[in-house]
């Protein structure tokens, strides 16, 4: 199916992005006129993608992060995050919760909170090549009251 609209930007793997990341998913989002607590799901799996490209896939350099956005007629947005950067050995390891390689500091949860916020999610990775996250979120249509 062909997306009514699609956007991809590309930043540095910088934690301020973060957030930059999440806003501007959200922002895209609106045209699909989501319920309040569709957009903070949609927001906090983008937040941990996000996240996770940033600590995991350059731990010690900074690198670039492609993100896309596409919204579709039946109401799916899809969001990929993409990096380049060391990748995952054993993506299924990686799934599995409080699994991590970022030390004591990180929960492991990461993978764990994007499926449970969004309808899909699909993790590809290849090391020293990177790694897409492709999530799936539906939003509700929604009735309008006519007066």
């Amino acid at each position: 199916m062909k997306p009514l609209n699609e956007t991809k930007i590309t930043f540095i793997s910088r934690s301020a992005n973060e957030g930059f990341a999440r806003a501007t998913v959200a922002a895209f989002a609106a045209q699909l006129d989501p319920a309040v607590d569709e957009l903070a799901d949609l927001r906090t799996a983008v937040s941990e993608a996000v996240t996770n490209a940033i600590v995991h896939a350059y731990p010690d350099r900074l690198g670039p992060i492609t993100l896309t956005v596409q919204l579709f007629e039946n109401g799916c947005i899809r969001v990929q995050v993409k990096d380049r950067g060391r990748g995952i050995p054993d993506v299924h390891q990686a799934m599995e919760p409080l699994f991590t390689t970022g030390g004591e500091e990180r929960s492991g949860l990461g993978f764990s909170v994007m499926e449970s916020f969004t309808d899909r999610l699909r993790v590809r990775s290849k090391p020293d090549k990177g790694t897409t996250v492709t999530m799936e979120k539906y939003i509700a249509p929604r009735v309008r009251c006519k007066v």
